[in-house]
């Protein structure tokens, strides 16, 4: 991934905030743009760009209610009905990929959320494709050109999505390792492959199904009896009800893929659900994530 490149997406992004903070945000540095990970509005605060290390307020930019209804209609093509799901589990996605975390007041009901009204802060993902990313610790995650089951580790924001998404593309398209596989996609919070009116508006591979928008509890069921997938990644596994979903789609004979919270595997070891995942012995192949930004490096250990 280019400086240029990873510089670009960002000022994509920006497209989506009103003129006056979009003009503030385009005045950082290409370096800063290239390292940004959200761009962040919170209503009375000034703008801030995440950077792995720290939020950067920028300066003259207090966010007022008007600015995060304009992001909103510009994510929704000024459509909100058709993005009422998603906003029922706080966020949108915008074309080009773009996850929108949501807060304000939230309206349960009946043990489900029916919507966010008073909205007082927006968080915009900025996503980026690595096409390679994944290409060196491939060969450690194939068995006779077979893929492995791999759980991906990582804290938060270290990068396992980016991972899980070039794994699944270059799975999917085949390599000169292995062939191409059928990969079912559990794209339950929009940020694997971001679909947008139906299109994946990031790169997930050609042979590659994506089911977005539902819990992975009834994703993977629901992938096995309609799609026969060689493949399902998973992205953050979280709930005890994913880990059943997981060790039961293990019985069909398929390759899972899958990222969970964690800085270590002892760090996993130390939560009930990675206890769980561990314990039901789906998976071969752990990769731990470490460091940040350009000092990111991924290690395969063997799982017994």
């Amino acid at each position: 991934m280019t400086e240029e490149y990873a510089a670009a997406r960002f000022e994509d992004a920006c497209a989506l905030l009103p003129a006056r903070l979009r003009t503030a945000a385009l005045l950082l540095e290409r370096s800063r743009k290239a390292e940004a990970e959200e761009l962040r509005l919170r209503i009375g605060r000034p703008l801030s760009v995440t950077l792995p290390a720290a939020e950067l307020p920028l300066p003259q930019t207090r966010v007022i209610r008007g600015d995060l209804e304009q992001v909103l209609d510009r994510a929704t093509e000024y459509s909100r009905y058709v993005a009422a799901e998603t906003l029922c589990h706080g966020y949108v996605t915008a074309q080009g990929g773009f996850r929108i975390g949501v807060c304000g007041t939230a309206l349960p009901q009946g043990g489900r959320n029916e919507g966010i009204r008073d909205v007082s802060s927006l968080a915009i993902r900025i996503p980026r494709v690595r096409e390679g990313a994944a290409r060196p610790i491939l060969p450690e995650l194939l068995e006779d050109g077979r893929p492995l089951s791999t759980l991906v580790l990582s804290p938060p924001g270290g990068g396992k999505t980016t991972l899980l998404r070039d794994l699944v593309r270059l799975l999917s398209q085949g390599t000169e390792l292995a062939q191409p596989r059928r990969v079912a996609l559990v794209d339950e919070r929009g940020e694997l492959a971001a679909v947008h009116r139906g299109r994946p508006q990031l790169e997930v591979g050609c042979h590659t199904d994506v089911l977005d928008g539902c819990p992975k509890a009834l994703a993977v069921p629901m992938l096995l009896r309609a799609m026969t997938p060689q493949v399902i990644a998973l992205d953050e596994v979280a709930l005890p009800g994913d880990v059943e979903a997981v060790c039961a789609a293990a019985n069909c004979g398929v390759t899972l893929l899958a990222t969970v919270h964690a800085a270590s595997l002892q760090d996993l070891q130390g939560r009930p659900v990675g206890r769980a995942l561990l314990a039901c012995g789906v998976f071969r192949r752990a990769v731990v994530i470490e460091g940040l930004g350009a000092d990111r490096r991924s290690r395969v250990e063997p799982l017994p």
